[in-house]
């Protein structure tokens, strides 16, 4: 397997704890997307929507986390990361949309950049349009959770879809200054993951093209 990707790219670093949780090795190649080089040759001829993360196994190239993380689900049933039940899956894939539809869309790179860069906006107020939907929509995530009965991550006392998704967003909402008062199901989802090998070795600082 190989595993198109960039280091802080939160998409690139739910499939990456996806991968660690399941225990499959893959050969880790950098694209730099704050560069640019999504968007030009070799990686745009391989890649037809220009994004990462991409996988590419047994022939196939696989775009979009949540696909590929399904796909890595179904193609290696250990460590599952969706529930048995019917009911189970659907919560857990509702609470991943949260944050993969809900908050990463609109705060994602290309999207920040737009803001600064075509409309004008300075630096300031970029990181508080960014501040605010992550918040709203992590405050959202622990309404969410705190319907659910009580757990030691997400969804159950396994790591889940869910999970893969929450990391990289607390990262990403980390480095913007986010406050995370009033969110104790979420914090406490998020620290019991990274207790855990899986969630270490896949964070940025541990990509070989991370950047201080």
């Amino acid at each position: 397997m190989k595993l198109h990707n960039y280091f802080r790219s939160s998409s690139s670093f739910r499939v990456r704890i996806a991968l660690e949780l399941k225990g499959l090795s893959y050969e880790y190649i950098p694209v730099h997307i704050a560069r640019g080089d999504h968007k030009k040759p070799p990686y745009a001829d391989l890649s037809a929507d220009t994004l990462v993360p991409m996988l590419e196994v047994d022939g196939l190239k696989l775009s979009q986390s949540m696909a590929i993380i399904e796909y890595l689900d179904e193609t290696h049933p250990a460590s599952p990361l969706l529930p048995a039940d019917a009911a189970g899956r659907a919560q857990v894939r509702a609470l991943a949309q949260s944050i993969a539809c809900e908050i990463h869309p609109i705060n994602n790179l290309r999207v920040l950049k737009y803001l600064v860069k075509e409309l004008k906006l300075s630096e300031d107020a970029k990181n508080a349009w960014y501040r605010h939907w992550c918040r709203e929509g992590l405050e959202a995530f622990e309404r969410q959770l705190k319907q659910l009965p009580d757990a030691t991550f997400c969804y159950g006392n396994t790591p889940t879809l869910a999970d893969c998704c929450l990391v990289p967003q607390i990262f990403n909402a980390k480095r913007f200054e986010v406050s995370f008062d009033g969110l104790p199901r979420t914090i406490a989802a998020y620290d019991a993951c990274m207790a855990l090998p899986a969630f270490q070795k896949a964070q940025p600082s541990a990509c070989p093209d991370n950047e201080a």
